[in-house]
């Protein structure tokens, strides 16, 4: 028995790191036979983040519920038991296969279990150890790890044996290991009998799962929202409005991606009103939860996207509800969403209105470049274009003679605290079309996007052409600090005459991330929707500033409540006006 228990003892910092390893696997491949909830990784909408090295926006792994454990029984004490250090072997760094003892970094040949271990690696190989080089013998064990460790090394000679090798393994090895066995028979038993409920329970999801390549990743909007100041808080009352997004995601290779998304929702911006109680021609305080509405919660398909890398290059295709900041780094974090419900709240605080210039279907490009030696790295060029008609074979439109718009972007990194981007934007606009900034009409029940009439009005008898320069920038002094801000320039030509004006926009915003607790963001934004001055037939000269305030406080890894207000100065570029006052209370729920 003494003899038992010294190689008992010998062998015990071995196993236990056997032990790790097999639990670790064991959990991998764990199923919700226990009730525990199998849940998707999600980020508003999944749209992947334009910037210079043009990454993908990172998601959150929703927390897996607790274990459910039924009335405790012995049975369901050795259940738990073995859960609970099936567990910690989530916690553990992966192991990796060692072949030589020396291997092990905090192993010496002085150690008392040195001579045990050396064999059990060179002669049997059933022992790993961790990436960083070290096995962390000294940690306690338990009788369940000891099980789970020395299943392995029973299977490890089981395959010895098996491949004509047993002349490694000695009579009395085997009379130990048969004697472990006897001693530790039930916890070898619930150990193999757990596995054998895995592999079922996973082959039977195997045979019934909805897809090997696709995912479902999904946003649900709720928000309660008024407005307030003069005749536009008379016009308007409070509503309470929804949007949800079900975006299918489809990788071919591992690297491509395919979004298929599903919308539906029936919110609509306020009313803006004169001092006689007429609507303004203007979309100032729209919000982004506003934007891609059904008007009647009616699902459609408002994007059809592909991402796919072509050596170094980053390719995106768009069959339909394509806009510019689907493949262009708009620079704005925090504040930026791609129209979802975690960034700010409205249209203007999100991005330069210069990316709400055309949309629908085409083509855009990413090629790195400057990761020599060059200060600006890593750096990238975005070309683009996208046409807002392509599907229409009538006279002048489609691909080619219908609206469209051409994006050319330069990006700029300056080590990992600076982004700027200097972007140009050329677009064909036909007589009568919707307005500037109107997303290309590409999102179904929206029309312009951002701006006041002045800057959106098109020539309704002539086409028009725009020639749009801007520049953003980021600058991330700390963890907890962000400051982003662009400027955008429209000069827009009509084929007629009389029909021609420039425009003007800019803004900058403060972000605290993790502001009261992780996940919280606190944000400050404050600018000029796009306005032009000195228009025939319009009304209005001044400025039209734009004030957004917005605490969005993360419940868990799946529900954020974010409430906020808009304060809007001379809506309508006209300081005669009375002021308006949009607050809103909303909560996103991500799946």
């Amino acid at each position: 028995m003494s003899n038992l228990l010294w190689k008992t003892l010998v062998l015990s910092p071995v196993v236990l790191g056997v032990t790790v390893l097999v639990s670790a696997r064991a959990m991998a491949t764990k199923v919700p036979a226990s009730f525990e909830g199998i849940k998707a990784k999600v980020a508003q909408a999944e749209a992947p983040i334009a910037s210079s090295a043009s990454i993908f926006i990172q998601t959150e792994q929703p927390k897996a519920n607790r274990q459910l454990v039924a009335q405790k029984t012995d049975e369901n004490k050795v259940l738990e038991e073995v859960n609970r250090y099936s567990s910690e072997g989530k916690k553990q760094n992966s192991l990796s296969q060692v072949t030589s003892v020396s291997q092990f970094s905090d192993v010496q040949p002085t150690d008392w279990a040195f001579q045990a271990l050396q064999s059990l690696v060179e002669r049997y190989g059933c022992i790993a150890g961790y990436p960083n080089s070290t096995y962390r013998g000294n940690r306690a064990l338990t009788r369940y790890e000891f099980a789970a460790g020395l299943n392995a090394c029973l299977d490890r000679v089981n395959e010895l044996i098996a491949t004509a090798t047993a002349d490694l393994v000695t009579k009395q090895d085997l009379a130990t290991l048969q004697r472990l066995q006897e001693e530790f028979s039930a916890e070898l038993a619930t150990l193999r009998g757990r596995v054998d409920a895995v592999e079922a329970r996973t082959a039977e999801l195997e045979a019934n799962q909805f897809s090997t390549t696709t995912k479902l990743v999904g946003e649900a909007i709720f928000a309660v929202t008024d407005v307030f100041g003069g005749n536009t808080g008379d016009a308007n009352n409070t509503v309470f409005q929804d949007r949800v997004r079900l975006d299918l995601q489809t990788s071919f290779t591992g690297k491509d991606v395919l979004h298929t998304r599903l919308a539906a929702g029936n919110a609509a911006a306020f009313s803006i009103r004169d001092n006689a109680g007429l609507p303004i021609d203007t979309t100032e305080g729209t919000q982004t939860f506003q934007v891609g509405t059904t008007n009647n919660n009616s699902v459609i398909i408002d994007w059809l996207a592909y991402y796919v890398p072509i050596g170094p290059a980053q390719v995106y295709v768009a069959a339909t509800g394509g806009i510019h900041s689907d493949y262009a780094a708009t620079n704005n974090p925090y504040f930026e969403d791609y129209d979802g419900g975690n960034g700010a709240l409205s249209t203007f605080a999100s991005e330069s209105p210069i990316y709400r210039i055309g949309g629908g279907a085409g083509a855009a490009l990413t090629l790195p470049f400057g990761s020599g030696g060059s200060v600006f790295k890593p750096s990238s060029l975005t070309v683009g274009y996208l046409a807002s008609n392509a599907n229409n074979p009538g006279a002048n439109q489609g691909v080619l003679q219908g609206n469209y718009a051409a994006l050319g972007q330069l990006n700029f990194s300056v080590g990992d605290r600076l982004a700027i981007a200097a972007t140009y934007v050329h677009g064909y606009h036909g007589a009568g079309s919707i307005g500037l900034f109107d997303a290309g009409s590409g999102l179904p029940g929206t029309s312009r996007i951002v701006g006041t009439g002045q800057a959106n009005t098109l020539s309704t008898l002539n086409a028009s052409s725009s020639n749009s320069y801007g520049v953003s920038a980021a600058f991330r002094p700390s963890d907890k600090l962000s400051i982003s801000g662009f400027v955008s320039y429209h000069d827009v030509t009509s084929f007629g005459s009389n029909d021609d004006y420039e425009a003007w926009s800019y803004g900058v915003g403060i972000a605290l991330p993790d502001f009261g607790k992780p996940g919280n963001v606190l944000g400050i934004f404050a600018g000029a929707e796009p306005y032009s001055f000195n228009r025939p037939g319009f009304a209005g000269n001044d400025i039209p500033y734009h004030f957004e305030g917005f605490y969005k406080y993360r419940v868990s890894d799946n529900i954020s409540i974010t409430p906020g207000v808009i304060w809007l100065t001379s809506p309508g570029q006209n300081s005669g006006n009375d002021d308006a006052i949009i607050g809103t209370l909303r909560t996103t729920f991500t799946f």
